[in-house]
């Protein structure tokens, strides 16, 4: 009865709205969405990476869209590259570091249009010791033309990063964290065991982080023509100021953004003008002819059982990977004739162990079709994220992605004595097996529990090397030796045998066509595991099809903030009704 009130009450409310709203709103956003303005007929791209990005595009959702990511700047740069009305680009730069894997597509992509004989200019306000600013460096030198602000700052003198360790607050108040590892490298929960870095923690992530700044600095070498070693010599040497790095040759020009604008505008011409990248992206840039397709499979995220559908559709949270949508994908270009060889674009740091072997079998599918799978990584392929990539028939990767990471951990946190020092009492009852309250918070699990425990995590880590040795083609003794947990970069992962090339999404692409057999030209079909936001809500809020999605359609062309307040408030309700925490074993770095 109370279900059916609240769907009473939402189509009540939703017709509401919408025959009062509706009209005004509907004007309103057509009126938004009206095409943006002709390309002009000399035209400067202006790409802004000052908000960060992501590695592909997110799902529109209700209050906001799509933004830019790495694969659709790549994708719109290679249609560009062949658009006679686009003569440059220019890239105001982020203060901070961005993801290595993000500099290393991103700086192929400026290369190849810089070789389509079209000009770059970056302009930067400062480059600070925050993230990996040497990937930002990377990029910036890709572009062929380097500005900075008078009296800004090159700090650009190497990487460094910090771990936050818990153990002594937590002996402190008496908290117990009751996990396993598999094995000395998985070290997700490292901060929760240990009040420092143990030998192995320290060696996994001094190796990447050394991979991630060398080839950050080969790669500014070879596009600053100057040797690897004066390069690192030079930048070792900062911090510099914006004049000082230009005496020494780190960068081109010292200018405002205006004089920066300026000089790429007479680049391209005369008549050139500023076009948004955004606005020029929003047109449909074709990749290809007709014919034969490769297909295009994204995920970006934790990997997680289940599907999208299920998610907030109002656009809060990270990114994820669902099974379900993932693995329909797989089956639907499985069984689209026109497909030849699928690329499944995956950055992810793992997640759930059931859920990547889902997605494992669709890729195992789409093989046993004869339609080859190549995998390309973006920031991360690690855990889960290298457990659904396993298999492919050949994987690719940055230089500097993350991958690996072939291990597994789990357990919780026992929290009953310290709660007990503050005068709750956490007590526990339990009918069935000794296993049964295992994760129970009021006390460490029993010597019999823990092994039980510690043998599921064995078949897990277990079954986890045994697909990468079958996968890869590895001796089983091979890939134990070189998992453990430890997360290599895609330039250590390649001399292992982890990865068969380094490159970036069209790279990939090239390596289907080949193995598919295509010859020339192909176009890439995506195949989409976004869920309609309508159905979306319809299922979020558990409320009957139809009506839902008229109360839901009402209150996305209404934008009254009160009317998505109360949705928020439904959704945070939905939310603490649901909440759950997870204690099964996770597959992440």
């Amino acid at each position: 009865m109370k279900q059916f009130l609240i769907t009473v009450a939402g189509v009540f409310v939703g017709l509401i709205l919408f025959a009062v709203i509706a009209p005004l709103a509907v004007i309103s956003m057509v009126t938004a969405a009206a095409r943006p303005a002709p390309t002009p007929p000399r035209a400067v791209l202006v790409l802004d990476l000052r908000e960060g990005i992501a590695d592909q595009e997110s799902p529109l959702s209700f209050f906001g869209g799509k933004g830019l990511s790495v694969i659709r700047i790549e994708r719109t740069l290679r249609a560009a590259e062949n658009d006679d009305r686009v003569r440059g680009l220019f890239v105001r730069l982020p203060e901070r570091g961005i993801d290595p894997a993000a500099a290393d597509e991103l700086g192929l992509a400026f290369r190849r249009f810089r070789a389509a004989g079209k000009p770059i200019v970056a302009h930067s306000q400062g480059l600070y010791p925050e993230g990996i600013i040497t990937s930002t460096y990377e990029l910036a030198v890709a572009s062929g033309e380097v500005w900075m602000q008078p009296a800004s700052s090159f700090q650009v003198t190497g990487l460094a990063r910090q771990d936050i360790f818990f153990k002594r607050l937590f002996d402190h108040y008496g908290v117990s964290a009751d996990y396993q590892q598999r094995y000395e490298y998985k070290n997700a929960v490292n901060g929760y065991l240990y009040n420092d870095y143990t030998p192995a923690h320290r060696q996994s992530e001094l190796s990447w982080l050394g991979s991630v700044y060398e080839s950050a600095l080969d790669a500014a070498a070879q596009d600053r023509h100057k040797g690897s070693a004066d390069l690192r010599a030079l930048i070792e040497a900062g911090p510099y100021s914006a004049e000082e790095a230009m005496a020494k040759g780190l960068i081109d020009h010292v200018g405002q953004v205006k004089n920066a604008q300026i000089a790429i505008l007479r680049a391209a011409g005369d008549g050139a003008k500023l076009t948004s990248f955004g606005e020029y992206a929003e047109r449909d840039h074709a990749d290809g002819a007709s014919g034969p397709a490769i297909a295009v499979i994204s995920g970006e995220g934790e990997i997680t059982t289940g599907t999208a559908a299920h998610s907030s559709p109002f656009g809060q949270g990270g990114p994820a990977i669902h099974s379900d949508d993932m693995a329909k994908a797989f089956y639907r270009a499985i069984d689209d004739p026109q497909v030849k060889a699928i690329v499944f674009r995956e950055s992810s740091p793992g997640g759930s162990d059931t859920a990547s072997e889902q997605i494992l079998a669709a890729v195992r599918a789409a093989k046993l079709a004869g339609k080859p799978v190549v995998v390309s990584m973006g920031a991360y392929g690690a855990s889960g994220g290298y457990w659904i990539a396993s298999q492919a028939t050949r994987i690719v990767a940055e230089p500097t992605t993350l991958t690996g990471s072939i291990g597994v951990f789990g357990g919780k946190f026992v929290l009953g004595p310290a709660l007990a020092r503050f005068g709750i009492d956490v007590r526990g009852l339990k009918v069935g097996g000794d296993y049964a309250d295992a994760f129970s918070s009021a006390a460490p699990m029993s010597a019999s529990q823990r092994a039980a425990f510690s043998a599921w995590m064995d078949r897990i880590y277990n079954g986890f090397v045994g697909r990468v040795a079958q996968g890869r083609g590895l001796p089983l003794a091979q890939v134990q030796a070189i998992a453990r947990g430890r997360v290599w970069t895609g330039v250590q992962a390649k001399a292992l045998g982890l990865v068969d090339q380094l490159g970036g999404f069209y790279q990939a692409v090239d390596l289907a066509k080949a193995l598919a057999g295509i010859k020339g030209p192909a176009p890439l079909k995506s195949f989409s595991t976004e869920t309609s936001p309508l159905d979306a809500v319809a299922r979020f809020f558990g409320a009957a099809g139809e009506g839902a999605r008229i109360a839901s359609a009402a209150i996305y062309l209404a934008g009254d903030p009160r009317v998505q307040a109360l949705a928020g408030e439904a959704r945070d309700a939905k939310l603490r009704q649901d909440g759950a925490i997870v204690l099964a074993p996770r597959l992440l770095p």
